[in-house]
């Protein structure tokens, strides 16, 4: 990734992901149901009268689409990324550093996609910031950002995610991140502490939350498998992670069939 993003980029961005918002939601509209989190797991930053993020059932998946399908942006350089740019299957996450559910998938799910698909050039695995708990979960997205300008982003990712941490209560201040930045390895601590309060930080988080919210997303972790949409957390997260492997596994499954019928 670029730290080039601007209005401009932001403007077309809006208009892509508006046709494909629409898309989904007539993907979702017979599989899925409203999200019910208690309070103290429910993140929103959408004025309470917006309608409630959705998830798909468990086992269910909607079906892609080509404008879900471009929203992968295939950057070779995007150091936020993991896998190769080609790769048959890109997953698409949209998530907060403070939300529980994504530290769950990041410490027990995206392990064994690594290792069994990534490694292997079958998966590419593309972060998008969306920070919904407050300032510190921004904080927390454009540190994320200020890694990747060092190749770092996925080191950081780990130190940030090695566990549970309070959310709103000083886990991810600007001192603890530039702890967790020299946890992750990053050498050049005064440019990573720059780039985290840079402009182009802003502008890059920023682009990932409108691609979210021009998609219905109003919660995390949110996911697009090869388009495929899996929305929001629930209270059994294993359903969540669930999915997202099963939804990987039938991109694949989809992608063999679509070779075989060719021969």
């Amino acid at each position: 990734m670029t730290s080039t993003s601007a209005p401009t980029s932001l403007r077309r961005n809006r208009k892509r992901t508006i046709l494909a918002s629409g898309v989904l939601v007539a993907a979702l509209a017979t599989a899925a149901f409203a999200l019910t989190l208690d309070g103290s797991d429910t993140a929103t930053t959408k004025p309470a009268a917006q309608p409630p993020a959705v998830v798909t059932e468990p086992g269910e998946s909607a079906p892609a689409d080509d404008s879900l399908l471009a929203l992968a942006r295939r950057e070779k350089t995007d150091p936020l990324a993991v896998g190769r740019a080609d790769a048959p299957v890109v997953m698409i996450e949209y998530t907060d550093f403070q939300c529980p559910f994504c530290g769950q998938c990041a410490r027990r799910t995206e392990p064994d996609l690594v290792r069994s698909y990534v490694d292997k050039g079958m998966l590419r695995i593309e972060w998008r910031n969306f920070p919904v708990f407050g300032d510190e979960s921004t904080q927390a997205a454009q540190a994320g950002w200020a890694a990747g300008q060092q190749n770092k982003f996925w080191d950081f990712h780990k130190v940030a995610y090695s566990k549970q941490r309070e959310r709103n209560a000083g886990a991810f201040s600007e001192k603890n991140l530039l702890d967790m930045a020299s946890q992750a390895g990053i050498e050049d601590i005064k440019r990573f502490k720059k780039d985290m309060a840079s402009a182009e930080a802003r502008q890059a988080v920023q682009r990932d939350q409108e691609e979210g919210y021009g998609l219905g997303v109003t919660s995390t972790p949110a996911f697009l498998v090869n388009g495929m949409p899996i929305l929001g957390a629930q209270l059994a997260s294993y359903t969540t992670v669930s999915s997202v492997l099963t939804a990987v596994r039938e991109a694949l499954r989809r992608l063999a069939r679509v070779e075989c019928s060719r021969l």
